[in-house]
């Protein structure tokens, strides 16, 4: 007989969490083997149970989903993640899959996509909501930004954060989108003015303005 595909369902909303828990109970070949109201507990439950998958929210208190995400995939790199959040921007769902998802669901999906997504990534592969998956689809065809090259001096995070920078995001917009502390934006803002030499953020939009970026 097949073992069944073992979940943990991580979300801080108790009756979305509960009734997600019981339905992926009553499908045959699921086994829900234990609930996380939030990232550390999700990380810390995902590390002692192992299970195949974790259903994983993104705003989550304490730690979001992300990050916890980006923790197990060091901490325990066997268990497949699929996110079910209520977000579908571009900054939300790239950073998910930079840290680790192989699945990216938003609430409202169908209980056969869930459990197909589940099934899908405890057998190693990666599955996202068709709309998703065409916006990733897009993203790599065109490939790596060409503007980026302008600055080699940069590193891929401040890259990413002075394209959003140049974009006229404020460090807190920057801080939500990448899901990063406002101190981790601001070191890295920091960085960024001193490696292209400017004194301040309108400076720093000009030239990146000049090389393509933010329009």
């Amino acid at each position: 007989m097949t073992e069944p595909i073992r979940v943990l369902v991580a979300d801080d909303h108790p009756i979305f969490r509960d009734g997600l828990a019981m339905l992926l109970t009553s499908v045959d070949g699921l086994e829900v083997v234990g609930t996380a109201a939030d990232g550390v507990e999700a990380v810390a439950a995902a590390t002692r149970l192992l299970p195949d998958v974790v259903v994983m929210d993104v705003q989550m208190p304490r730690l979001n989903g992300v990050e916890a995400t980006r923790r197990l995939a060091v901490d325990a790199p066997g268990v497949g993640v699929v996110v079910l959040t209520m977000s579908e921007d571009d900054g939300t769902v790239f950073a998910a899959i930079r840290a680790g998802a192989r699945g990216y669901l938003v609430k409202g999906a169908e209980q056969e996509e869930i459990v197909r997504a589940i099934s899908t990534v405890a057998a190693g592969g990666a599955i996202f909501g068709a709309t998703l998956a065409q916006r990733i689809a897009e993203f790599f065809a065109a490939g790596p930004p060409q503007p980026t090259d302008a600055f080699p001096q940069l590193t891929a995070r401040e890259r990413e954060i002075f394209e959003l920078l140049a974009a006229g995001r404020s460090n807190a917009q920057i801080a939500a989108a990448l899901y990063l502390s406002p101190k981790t934006v601001r070191n890295n803002v920091s960085n960024v003015f001193a490696k292209l030499q400017v004194a301040d953020r309108t400076e720093a939009i000009l030239r990146a303005r000049e090389a393509g970026l933010g329009r």
